[in-house]
């Protein structure tokens, strides 16, 4: 791949003057990027280029959800519309839904038409489904709306998701890796590696509503999964990727210190070592979830920028919303999410440096990401692993004690292969005797109402335990996982004809529980790709008579 010159873009993505929002304060966001993309023409988001007609559609409740305003495509220049909408707003004759259908096409639900037929079996549902999750290569929906412009084919998950995430893809890729479909899973890589060398990291997904925030670290992984088709000359070709995320996720190791213990991702231990936490850089209400935020900060009765920040730092996770985030465990009025240490973030980093390490050719170059990738190595076992509890566990960095709140975020470092091998029988023993059940792995053992909780399993959670499992010589529990989710799958889509985002693992076939500003989601990206990259294992397995 080759880029040519950058240029510089500011973001401004300061206070709007919305009465009803708290007042704000992001600061300025510089973003690199390539003067000759489409990606130059426009990144700021929504709220901010329609202002107070965004506003009025969000608190008007014009659409069911917040997210539907966000992505409709605008039929001319933010400019233009806002000029009409100045004009126009004060007269006798102005109704708000008829200027915003005047002036917005809806947005493109890649999955919503999609029709299952019950013969196909699951597989063939999976096959048939790839093309429709397909966004062609330069897809910008006419320049002027949120959609980031990619230079390679990319898949969306499916429903709401019309963009591409950026966790989500590393499980949709195990699909296609399976499949065979090399080029694919090269584009995929491809375009993640362009919003690094354009963004200087990967955002939460390919909007502009995103760029204050990535997602779980999984680039590295993708370029596993490349390696492993292709050759170890992947890892050389994206070699300068993957020290650009690094440092993106390591930006403020400079700043922190005894009296300044967290600056942006990172955050300073007692003896001097660094971990890291989800950060996002914006305080206020989300954009693709206005009212849903709004709604939530008047409850929460704190500073309305702290609580807009740390529901923003929570999306990063992935786990929104789970109640490992909150205080009290319970309210998500309470949400803490930047006071958290994490197992599953610090699991990934750690592979990401090991990674480097393995791939870097001078020798002072590989000793010193080794030495990282160790440093941290050893901090995960000192301050996550719990001795009382036997598990990997989020820590409070406040107060330097453990949540106490369990969950699969515990088996990423068996998955990244950082745990000590000591843990692995009582870890066994927690997962079958409290996380496993019918239909698969509880996401934790806490019911709360939210999705990333009990009784709720979901696809990536339920690959790692198993694969991590796996690694670890649990062949029999991870073979439990793996065909307690299968049949889940397989239940839920005899009902229904269709995979979906998430599934309750207590009674199969029903509902999976918990809200989230949006009904469940039908598609689905990393559904789909972890089923097939099972089902490989499945006969894999049988034929070595496993």
């Amino acid at each position: 791949m080759r880029y040519f010159a950058f240029a510089i873009l500011t973001l401004l993505l300061g206070c709007t003057d919305n009465p009803n929002a708290p007042e704000a304060n992001d600061g300025p966001r510089t973003v690199t990027i390539r003067p000759d993309t489409i990606l130059a023409d426009q990144l700021e988001p929504p709220d901010i280029l329609f202002g107070e007609l965004f506003r009025r559609v969000q608190m008007e409740q014009l659409f069911e959800e917040s997210k539907t305003f966000v992505d409709m495509i605008p039929r001319r220049t933010a400019a233009a519309i806002m000029a009409d909408y100045a004009e126009q707003k004060g007269t006798d004759s102005f109704n708000l839904e008829s200027f915003v259908t005047e002036n917005f096409a809806p947005p493109i639900n890649t999955s919503n038409n999609f029709a299952s037929r019950g013969d196909r079996g699951i597989v063939g549902h999976i096959n048939a489904l790839w093309p429709v999750l397909t966004r062609e290569a330069g897809s910008d929906e006419g320049g002027a709306g949120s959609l980031i412009v990619l230079p390679e084919n990319y898949f969306v998950p499916g429903g709401r998701f019309r963009e591409v995430y950026y966790w989500d893809s590393y499980f949709t890729m195990l699909g296609f890796a399976t499949a065979g479909e090399v080029a694919t899973v090269r584009d995929m890589v491809e375009n993640f590696a362009y919003l690094i060398d354009n963004l200087g990291f990967i955002p939460n997904g390919n909007r502009t509503y995103y760029l204050t925030r990535s997602q779980p670290p999984f680039f590295s992984f993708m370029v596993d999964v490349l390696a492993n088709i292709e050759g170890d000359g992947v890892y050389t070709e994206f070699l300068d990727q993957l020290k650009a995320e690094h440092r993106f996720w390591m930006d403020g190791e400079t700043e922190v210190g005894p009296e300044n213990r967290a600056v942006k991702h990172v955050v300073w231990m007692a003896d001097s070592v660094l971990l890291n936490r989800y950060y996002d850089a914006g305080h206020r209400p989300r954009a693709e979830s206005y009212r849903e935020d709004l709604a939530i900060i008047r409850e929460s009765e704190r500073d309305s920028q702290t609580v807009a920040h740390e529901l923003r730092s929570c999306i990063e996770s992935g786990w929104n919303f789970s109640g490992r985030w909150f205080a009290d465990g319970r309210n998500i009025s309470t949400i803490n999410t930047t006071e958290i240490v994490p197992p599953d973030l610090n699991s990934l980093l750690y592979h990401l440096e090991a990674t480097i390490a393995e791939h870097s050719e001078l020798i002072p170059e590989k000793n010193a990401w080794t030495q990282r990738a160790e440093r941290r190595k050893r901090a995960v076992e000192k301050y996550l692993w719990n001795e009382s509890t036997k598990w990997y566990e989020d820590l409070n960095w406040t107060t330097g004690r453990p949540t106490g709140y369990l969950s699969l975020a515990g088996i990423y470092p068996f998955f990244v292969g950082l745990a000590d091998q000591d843990h692995t029988p009582p870890v066994v023993r927690r997962l079958k005797s409290s996380f496993l059940a019918a239909g698969g792995l509880r996401t934790t053992l806490n019911t709360t109402g939210f999705k990333f909780d009990s009784p709720n399993g979901w696809p990536p959670l339920q690959w790692m335990a198993y694969d991590g499992m796996k690694r670890y010589g649990a062949n029999e529990l991870a073979s439990t996982i793996r065909r307690r989710w299968m049949d889940n799958n397989e239940k839920v889509y005899e009902k229904l004809n269709k995979l979906v985002q998430m599934y309750n693992v207590e009674e199969i076939s029903v509902e999976a529980k918990g809200g989230g500003g949006y009904p469940r989601q039908d598609g689905f990206g990393w559904t789909n790709g972890v089923y097939l990259r099972m089902a490989q294992e499945a006969v894999d397995d049988a034929s070595r008579g496993e």
